[in-house]
């Protein structure tokens, strides 16, 4: 693995091989088993927590979209996997998630968290980090909030499609707030003009 602190965008995704559950089995996941894939790789903090099953499970309702562009979702926390299994099982109305479509990967050693550098030392659990991984297992995006506030399902998806967009146009960029359909620029100095006149002249 990478040491933590040296983790970047465009640089190798750091391999791991972890416990996770899914469909509330005991499996093994490794990163590398997703080459051919996009992946969306987030931590969060515990299990049987606040902000957290908010997340989990605005991501697993909109796991088909995900899946329409060959992308896998996979969640890490610290907990162990029986601490991941017992919260599935738990009715949501009680804080639980219920059924997900997506593993929960145990990371009790804390070593996938300190990889991605995402490790809070003070507190030994996850802030919040986010990695869209790319085919070729290249980190594309990284985010990292603090524990007390959620991320976007939509801005997640929304940004995957600009990295799958630029990447099979590899003579277009994507500006501000690009969604899917959106006029994309060339990036030179003067056939980008033509993109700034669209712009202005709307």
């Amino acid at each position: 693995m990478t040491e933590g602190g040296s983790i970047r965008v465009n640089q190798d995704a750091p391999d791991f091989t972890a416990t996770a559950v899914l469909d509330k089995e005991f499996k093994t996941i490794k990163l590398s088993d997703y080459r051919g894939q996009y992946v969306i790789l987030f931590f969060y903090s515990l299990d049987f927590t606040f902000v957290c099953p908010t997340e989990i499970i605005a991501f697993s309702d909109r796991y088909e979209e995900f899946k329409k562009l060959n992308t896998e979702i996979l969640a890490v926390s610290v907990d162990s996997e029986f601490s991941h299994l017992a919260w599935l099982e738990t009715d949501r109305k009680s804080g639980g998630l219920g059924n997900i479509k997506y593993p929960l990967i145990s990371d009790l050693k804390k070593e996938i968290c300190t990889a991605y550098n995402v490790l809070d030392p003070e507190t030994g659990i996850a802030l919040r980090g986010l990695f869209i991984i790319d085919k070729d297992g290249i980190i594309q995006h990284a985010t990292i909030n603090n524990l007390a506030f959620g991320r976007n399902v939509d801005e997640t998806l929304r940004t995957l499609q600009a990295i799958q967009y630029v990447q099979s146009h590899p003579d277009a960029v994507c500006p501000v707030g690009w969604q899917p359909g959106d006029k994309t620029m060339t990036p030179d100095p003067v056939k980008s003009k033509e993109f700034f006149a669209a712009v202005k002249s709307s």
